[in-house]
C-alpha cells in the first residue's frame, strides 16, 4: 500500500485567472483524494487585477496561504518569504511551478534543509523576444541554473525538452507530465449547443483577439453565428476590442471570468466551434477543456496547439496572425457539406482529451513520489 505524503505546492499566483494556477489547484484537489495532507503556498497577488488575494483561504480542504510580495520585474517575478511556514509545515514533497523563480530557488534550500524531494514544473517560460533588460535576466539565470538540482525537471509539453537540454538539464532529470483537466469535463450533462463561436481565456494583446474578431466579421458565419469573448479584462486591451467591435459594428458580446466550474463548462457546451488565436500558447488548457466537450477546435500554430492537436483529426490549425486564413475556415464550416468534417473533429477532440483527464496525471505524480 502506498504511504500518504505531505505535499507543498508553490505558486506565483492563487488567485484569479492563471494557467499554472489552474494546473495546481487541480492536480493539489487529487492529491487530497487520494490522502495526501496538500498545502498550496503563494504570493498575495491576484493575477490580472491589482486586488490582493487574502491571507489564507481553505478550499475543498486544502490550506491555501498567502504572502505579501515585492515585484522585481515581469508579470510574476516576485519575492516572497515562505521559507519559515515551509519549513514548519516539513512536507516530503515540494512542487514549485515556474522555472527562473526566486520561490522555486528557495524551495531547492528548504528541500534540503528537511531531507524532502523538490521537484520543479517548467511552464515553458521560452518566450523569444523579450525586452532588452528582461532577456539579460533571463540569460543570466539560464547560465547559472539549478536544473540538476532538482529530483525532476517537470515539462507540460515536449517541445520543452530539447530548450531543456541546451541548458545543460540532464535527459534522465526530465520528465514530461502535460497540464489536466478535472473528470468533471467528461460526466457533466451536455447542454444545448448553439450556433455560437466561443474565445474563453484572458483578454489579452499575447492572444490576438482582433485577428477572430476581424475574420468572423469578414465571414460567411457572421450572420448566422454568435461571437462570445468570455475572461478577465487586462489593461488597455480590452478597450482596444471594444473600439474595434464599435468600427466593425460587429454583433460580439463579452463576459467575464467564469470561476465555478459548472458554469464553465456549461459555457463551453454553448458553442460549437472554439477558436484560441495565440501568439504564443505553450501549452493551453483551455483546449482540453473545450476538447472534451466535442467543440469544433480552432487556433494557430503554437507549439501548444501543435503538439495537442492533430490536424483535422481533433482540430484545424492556421498560422499565427493571419487574418485570411481563420477567415477562409469559418467560411469552409459554414458551408451545407461541413456538417461530416464537424463531426469527425469534435469526436476526435473528446478522444484526445481523454488522455489528460486528472487521475491519469496524478498516475504519472506517484509513480515518480514512489
Amino acid at each position: 500500500m502506498k504511504s500518504k505524503k505531505k505535499i507543498l505546492i508553490l505558486v506565483p499566483f492563487s488567485a484569479g485567472i492563471c494557467g499554472v494556477w489552474q494546473r495546481a489547484k487541480i492536480e493539489a484537489i487529487e492529491f487530497k483524494k487520494r490522502g495526501h495532507d496538500v498545502k498550496i503556498f503563494s504570493s498575495n497577488a491576484t493575477k490580472g487585477s491589482k486586488e490582493k488575494a487574502n491571507k489564507k483561504e481553505l478550499y475543498q480542504g486544502i490550506e491555501i496561504k498567502r504572502f505579501p510580495y515585492i515585484k522585481l520585474g515581469g508579470e510574476s517575478y516576485f519575492n516572497w518569504n515562505f521559507e519559515k511556514d515551509a519549513t514548519q509545515f516539513n512536507p516530503d514533497i515540494i512542487i514549485a511551478h515556474n522555472y527562473r523563480q526566486i520561490h522555486t530557488e528557495k524551495a531547492l534550500k528548504i528541500a534540503k534543509k528537511i531531507k524532502a524531494k523538490c521537484y520543479l514544473v517548467t511552464h515553458a517560460p521560452f518566450i523569444k523576444n523579450r525586452p532588452l533588460i528582461p532577456r539579460i535576466v533571463v540569460a543570466i539565470k539560464d547560465l547559472i541554473n539549478p536544473l540538476n538540482k532538482f529530483d525532476k525537471v517537470i515539462t507540460i509539453s515536449k517541445w520543452e525538452i530539447p530548450t531543456l537540454l541546451r541548458l545543460g538539464c540532464k535527459r534522465e532529470n526530465i520528465a514530461h507530465i502535460p497540464n489536466a483537466i478535472p473528470s468533471r469535463f467528461f460526466s457533466q450533462k451536455k447542454e444545448k449547443e448553439q450556433k455560437k463561436i466561443l474565445y474563453l481565456g484572458r483578454i489579452h494583446s499575447r492572444k490576438d483577439i482582433e485577428i477572430l474578431m476581424k475574420s468572423f466579421n469578414n465571414s460567411n458565419l457572421r450572420n448566422t453565428y454568435e461571437l462570445e469573448i468570455v475572461g478577465p479584462r487586462e489593461g488597455k486591451y480590452y478597450e482596444t476590442l471594444i473600439n474595434l467591435k464599435n468600427r466593425l459594428k460587429l454583433k460580439a458580446n463579452f463576459s467575464g471570468p467564469i470561476f465555478d466550474l459548472k458554469k464553465k463548462i456549461e459555457k463551453y457546451d454553448s458553442a460549437e466551434i472554439f477558436v484560441l488565436p495565440s501568439k504564443f500558447e505553450p501549452f493551453g488548457i483551455v483546449f482540453l477543456e473545450a476538447m472534451a466537450r466535442s467543440k469544433v477546435i480552432v487556433a494557430t500554430n503554437t507549439q501548444g496547439a501543435n503538439e495537442l492537436i492533430e490536424r483535422n483529426k481533433s482540430g484545424i490549425i492556421f498560422q499565427i496572425g493571419n487574418e485570411e486564413q481563420l477567415r477562409n475556415i469559418f467560411n469552409n464550416l459554414s458551408t451545407d457539406n461541413s456538417s461530416k468534417f464537424k463531426k469527425i473533429l469534435k469526436n476526435g477532440a473528446k478522444e484526445r482529451a481523454k488522455q489528460f483527464e486528472i487521475s491519469k496525471i496524478v498516475d504519472k505524480w506517484e509513480n515518480l513520489f514512489f
